[in-house]
């Protein structure tokens, strides 16, 4: 029969007390260093998400600007032009421009 209380269980369990106290700065430490590592991790993700989202933004602002550049180069075209000034009752010329004079240039 074990008998609880005697002076040798006493003096391990003041011996262990005495060991946690004098290491209670080390384990704050320790779980300082956790905490941090944790978010840490928790800000890496929140940065890949983000560069994730900014990457397809860029991707899709990119495809409307092709998409942009080649209807304005479509548009830009002599035919299409003449077709959206027609309204307004401008033509292409069907002669070449006359030259007035030759000798004001000499």
């Amino acid at each position: 029969m074990k008998v609880f209380g005697t002076k040798k269980n006493k003096a391990k369990s003041l011996i262990r007390y005495q060991w946690m106290v004098q290491n209670l700065p080390f384990f704050l430490f320790l779980a300082f260093l956790a905490v941090i590592y944790i978010y840490n991790g928790h800000y890496a993700d929140r940065v890949v998400r983000d560069i994730g989202k900014t990457g397809r933004e860029l991707q899709e602002l990119q495809y409307e600007f092709k998409s942009l550049k080649s209807e304005v180069m479509f548009r830009s075209k002599q035919s299409e032009l003449a077709k959206a000034v027609e309204p307004f009752g401008i033509k292409p010329l069907s002669s070449p421009p006359l030259v007035l004079s030759d000798s004001l240039n000499k």
